[in-house]
């Protein structure tokens, strides 16, 4: 099971306290044989016989989650709850778009124009395409310039890329070292031909799981890190600061809510590589803006 499920409890008991809203916790495993669906989308347990009104996902992140493939119970159930009308947290498709792949993609000369192909909308387009780091693909459709990246990275510029699965939470991330060597055990060159030709470059389909991303270096300040009400160190950290939306979607695709919704304050020491705080790489920390 998941460690760190303090914060969704106070959810749970403030559903149950201020709307009489009860919470069933219940594995994907399990779910399956739970689970009934009626002709009109309605999604019920067999052991409260309720219909369910919201899913929410716990699990269902991480390939282990489906240990069977599409054969499996796992995905089995959650096809079923896809499939229901109940309302998603995340739906399959927003769970896709929070995937590194995805953002590789939305980095594309291009394509953010699809989504605001406005006149109007160009100057929205430029300030979104101004934050995005360089993202480059590491499968099939690998173009020119991400193997260019890849090459850099061969031929010594590995401090400057991070190698990232579909993956979050921290701990699975490839840098530095590790980085080079899992590029290099990974890609050839086709023919024996030049190892400085990036257009001759192979990449070996175990790395089409990942994207290599430009690695971003924010202004250093020192910090005493707390974790856990004891201090864990001083010295140089860094911060990142996540803001939360809050979107909800109709069946037809309409955006009924569409809000900020809050946000996050990660910060750990410099020298280190990972990011996660439940994965005990970072500690949460709070804005001082002055």
């Amino acid at each position: 099971g998941e460690t760190n499920t303090v914060d969704q409890r106070f959810l749970e008991f403030a559903l149950w306290e201020t709307h009489g809203i009860p919470v069933t916790r219940m594995s994907l495993t399990r779910l399956h044989s739970e689970l009934s669906l009626d002709d009109n989308g309605a999604l019920t347990l067999a052991s409260s016989n309720q219909e369910i009104a919201v899913v929410y996902y716990r699990a269902g992140y991480a390939p282990t989650d489906y240990p069977d493939g599409d054969d499996g119970m796992e995905w089995k159930a959650r096809l079923t709850l896809e499939t229901s009308r109940a309302a998603k947290c995340p739906s399959l498709g927003y769970h896709l778009a929070g995937t590194k792949k995805v953002q590789q993609e939305l980095a594309r000369p291009g394509v953010l124009e699809r989504f605001f192909s406005k006149p109007e909308e160009a100057d929205k387009v430029k300030a979104m395409r101004a934050c995005f780091a360089g993202l480059y693909s590491m499968g099939d459709d690998a173009t020119s310039e991400d193997l260019d990246a890849v090459q850099k990275v061969l031929d010594g510029g590995e401090a400057f890329y991070v190698l990232k699965p579909q993956r979050e939470g921290g701990g699975y991330n490839f840098y530095g070292k590790e980085l080079a060597k899992k590029l290099r055990d990974n890609t050839s060159h086709s023919n024996g031909d030049d190892a400085k030709d990036s257009s001759n470059l192979k990449l070996a389909s175990s790395l089409a799981e990942y994207i290599l991303m430009q690695r971003l270096f924010p202004p250093q300040q020192r910090a005493i890190l707390l974790r856990n009400g004891k201090v864990e160190g001083t010295g140089d950290s860094i911060s990142e600061l996540g803001c939360f939306g809050c979107l909800v979607v109709d069946p037809d695709g309409e955006i009924v809510h569409n809000q900020y919704a809050g946000f996050l304050l990660r910060t750990k020491f410099s020298n280190v590589d990972e990011g996660g705080v439940a994965s005990g790489f970072a500690t949460l920390s709070s804005p001082y803006l002055c």
